[in-house]
């Protein structure tokens, strides 16, 4: 079953989505943070998910800010409206770390959601190995 990643920004988000094993990740597109309830709605109609891993925006020190609360709201407006169930996982220099992988120039916020989408999967395969 597939995990949907979202790399949250005020006014456009970074949507990837796994492979069907939940494996691997990939960067799919970005969108208008505006129209995200909507684009998630749609895209799991047309696609079952088995959650949504939102990355979560912290301070070094592991400290909350404004970013976290509303990116907390969303999810759970989402996880109300779709019953897909919510992750969440930091978000620690994902767009960084997308920047030195992506060739392409532009924004790379798809790549950023896939970046954080891996890191969950990557953990969760952990969990069950062991």
């Amino acid at each position: 079953m597939k995990y949907l990643g979202v790399d949250y920004g005020t006014k456009k988000s970074g949507i990837a989505v796994s492979d069907e094993e939940a494996s691997f990740a990939f960067p799919k597109e970005i969108v208008s943070t505006d129209s995200l309830v909507n684009y998630i709605a749609d895209f799991s109609k047309k696609e079952p998910l088995e959650g949504i891993v939102w990355g979560l925006s912290l301070a070094s020190n592991g400290a909350e800010n404004d970013i976290t609360a509303q990116v907390q709201q969303l999810a759970k407006k989402i996880e109300t409206q779709t019953s897909i169930s919510a992750f969440f996982i930091r978000e620690d220099f994902s767009s960084v770390e997308a920047h030195r992988y992506q060739t392409k120039k532009g924004d790379r916020d798809d790549s950023a959601a896939a970046i954080i989408l891996q890191r969950f999967l990557d953990k969760h395969k952990k969990t069950h190995l062991n």
